[in-house]
């Protein structure tokens, strides 16, 4: 099994206790290996680093967890870099959702301005870290799960020689969600997504063998006849029919805009706000797991349990141990999906094995998806280009791009008052 140095970027995050305990879960496949937390507060790693010690030793398994502040530091000579980071924290989430509000346009955490400026702050941190693995672990790979995904992997693609590949868990829970929407068995749903991060669409949906779509059009009626099904699942539901593909769930911020954004309008609280909420009981839980003498997490208490930033750690497993599996993967198109540019980072099945990975062609995505998705496309990239090395013009190019805004009064307005709120976490070419 492959002995690994690797850093993880976020580690003393609300995540970190369940991605440690993933890595533990997996540990046979990593024996030997150090994985080094990086964060800003080492009295929450240490935490981590307590339980993740004493869930190694009942597990039997040969990990070391160590910590530090010093990101150079931790990244020195590591073989692999799992990235899982929030600039601002759930503060500046709040403000990403809550600002465009006042401009009748949802944000969110990936989509509309909130990704946008989830993707500036990102982007910014990103670029000090690959100059920090250029000169410490030059030959390590970046396995991303900071949001947005798709953004940041576009602006490294482009601008950077360091590999990275980006993961969601997306395509494999969208489908399942819809599929139970309409009474069926998720277990029996045979389904490819491609397209974008949070931006797919399938294009294999087979139900024992046969296609998912009549089964679909008979649970959305049956539901509408019964009742009982929350209006989010009775959107998708309606979207997979009339389209004829199951969609990720994030097409509900398109297809039915006003819908969400009066919901969101009506709603006391940001998402952001009730994570916040329950941020302080789940470090009471990991205190009191790592005070524990056999931890072992609960998933009502903890954000996520033992299965966080699993894809990223199969994907580690897969490349240093050359599994040669295929898994859902944001990488460049490199022509495997024709329907967008060969150079957009695009979210397909990929094949792992000592090599890296290589994209699997699944075909095109469904015509009457094509004008949302390759408007998606266009936006990321002046985003991740904005991000990379724009000025506050060229973000505002980008931003009043993006489909939900699509108005240069309020793209100006917004971007202004949005960078004021987040000027901490930016570059000062982006402020002026």
């Amino acid at each position: 099994m492959a002995r690994l140095k690797i850093a993880y970027v976020g580690g003393g995050s609300t995540r970190g206790p369940g991605t440690v305990a993933s890595f533990i879960h997996q540990g046979e496949n990593f024996a030997g290996s150090e994985i080094v937390l990086i964060d800003f507060d080492p009295e929450k790693m240490q935490i981590i680093k307590t339980m993740a010690d004493k869930m190694s030793r009942d597990r039997g398994v040969d990990i070391t967890i160590s910590y530090t502040t010093n990101r150079r530091a931790g990244l020195t000579d590591c073989d692999a870099v799992l990235t899982s980071y929030r600039p601002g924290g759930f503060e500046a989430r709040h403000l990403d959702e809550s600002i465009p509000l006042k401009y009748g346009i949802v944000g969110q955490e990936t989509q509309g301005p909130g990704g946008f400026f989830m993707a500036l702050r990102s982007i910014h941190v990103m670029q000090g870290i690959l100059q920090d693995m250029e000169q410490v672990c030059p030959k390590a790979r970046v396995f991303n799960y900071t949001n947005p995904i798709n953004i940041i992997s576009e602006a490294v693609t482009h601008h950077s020689d360091v590999p990275i590949i980006s993961f969601c868990e997306g395509p494999y829970y969208f489908p399942g969600t819809i599929a139970d929407a309409a009474g069926l068995d998720p277990r029996k749903l045979d389904s490819v997504m491609v397209g974008l991060n949070h931006g797919c669409w399938t294009v294999q949906h087979l139900y024992e063998g046969q296609d998912v779509m009549p089964l679909l059009r008979e649970g959305y009626e049956r539901r509408l006849r019964e009742g009982g099904t929350d209006e989010f699942h009775m959107r998708l539901l309606k979207l997979a029919i009339t389209m004829n593909s199951l969609p990720a769930d994030y097409f509900q911020y398109y297809y039915f805009r006003d819908e969400v954004l009066d919901y969101h309008l009506n709603k006391p609280t940001t998402r952001a706000q009730d994570i916040l909420e329950q941020v302080p009981g789940y470090w009471q839980h990991y205190r009191e797991q790592a005070a524990a003498e056999h931890p072992v997490l609960d998933p009502a208490r903890s954000r996520g349990g033992i299965n966080e930033l699993e894809l990223a750690i199969d994907a580690m497993d897969a490349i240093y141990n050359d599994r040669k599996e295929i898994l859902p993967v944001n990488i460049p198109n490199r022509g495997v999906l024709p329907d967008l540019p060969d150079d957009r980072v695009v979210e397909i099945r990929g094949y792992l094995d000592r090599n890296g990975v290589v994209g699997l062609a699944d075909g095109h995505l469904p015509p009457q998806t094509l004008p949302l998705v390759k408007a998606l496309a266009e936006y990321q990239y002046l985003t991740a280009e904005a991000a990379w090395c724009g000025r506050r013009a060229d973000a505002i190019q980008a931003l009043v791009s993006h489909p939900l805004v699509l108005s240069l009064e309020k793209a100006e307005k917004m971007y202004d008052e949005m960078a004021a709120a987040h000027k901490d976490y930016l570059p000062e070419r982006l402020l002026s």
